[in-house]
């Protein structure tokens, strides 16, 4: 009888089982895009930043699975006067995502962070004149690093991603896997305060709006190693869950043998 109820019970939570992630040790934030629900973007990461969508992003085929097609001036919410400190990086980050842009003569903001002091925090962008940026300030507009480099494929899948350690004293960044740049920098704690404002995909001052099509955006609280990153292109940032389907079809062989 309670092999019966254990599997009566994996046949209810089935639904639960083909979603879930496993918790990732710092990963802060993780859309995936695969999850639309009543206006929001789920996230991931297990944190529960769900993205509230702002303006029209839908749901199209992406670089692994499904993406999100952000229309110009669209962008995700985050709520940042409510965005947890306990969440936000402070020695470390890493910000990546696929991105595939089109040329519309803006610079495009993938990820946007304004601290309460004004202090514009966080810029990974695709700038309107073909190159990357990587940038990260901290309190009183004070900038930690200002990277600018590397040539943009315009809609063409890139990956982006973002590194700086404070502990390290570094900050670097990765296109499609190889290191661009790399150069040293003071070493400057990250701001614990979003409060005037976290985006996906358009700037807090409704400017550099992201137009094309994103995947697979996260948002660490630690610095990535090169081969972290090129684990995460191919892979994602999660560990392979339970398939339902084959966890329920084993199940359903049980009940029947009662």
């Amino acid at each position: 009888m309670g092999r019966f109820i254990a599997a009566l019970a994996l046949v209810f939570s089935g639904a639960v089982l083909s979603w879930a992630a496993i918790p990732v040790p710092e990963l802060i934030i993780y859309y995936d895009y695969e999850d639309f629900q009543n206006g929001f973007v789920i996230d991931k990461s297990g944190h529960g930043h769900d993205g509230k969508i702002v303006g029209n992003i839908k749901q199209v085929p992406g670089k692994r699975g499904m993406g999100a097609q952000f229309e110009k001036g669209s962008y995700l919410d985050l709520d940042g006067a409510n965005f947890p400190a306990d969440d936000i990086p402070e020695d470390e980050m890493s910000v990546c995502a696929w991105v595939k842009c089109q040329n519309t003569g803006d610079h495009h903001a993938i990820f946007n962070v304004r601290g309460g002091d004004g202090t514009w925090i966080i810029h990974p962008e695709l700038r309107n004149n073909g190159q990357f940026r990587w940038l990260l300030r901290t309190k009183g507009m004070t900038t930690i690093f200002d990277i600018r480099a590397g040539t943009v494929e315009w809609d063409t899948w890139l990956h982006y991603a973002g590194v700086y350690s404070s502990i390290q004293g570094y900050a670097a960044l990765y296109i499609n896997g190889e290191e661009i740049i790399k150069q040293n920098t003071e070493k400057h704690k990250l701001m614990k305060d979003w409060t005037q404002g976290v985006r996906v995909g358009y700037n807090i001052d409704n400017a550099r709006p992201f137009t094309g099509i994103m995947d697979d955006l996260c948002v660490w609280a630690k610095a990535l190693t090169p081969d972290e990153i090129k684990n995460l292109m191919e892979n994602g940032p999660l560990p392979k869950a339970v398939s339902a389907q084959g966890k329920l079809a084993t199940v359903w062989g049980d009940l029947k043998r009662f």
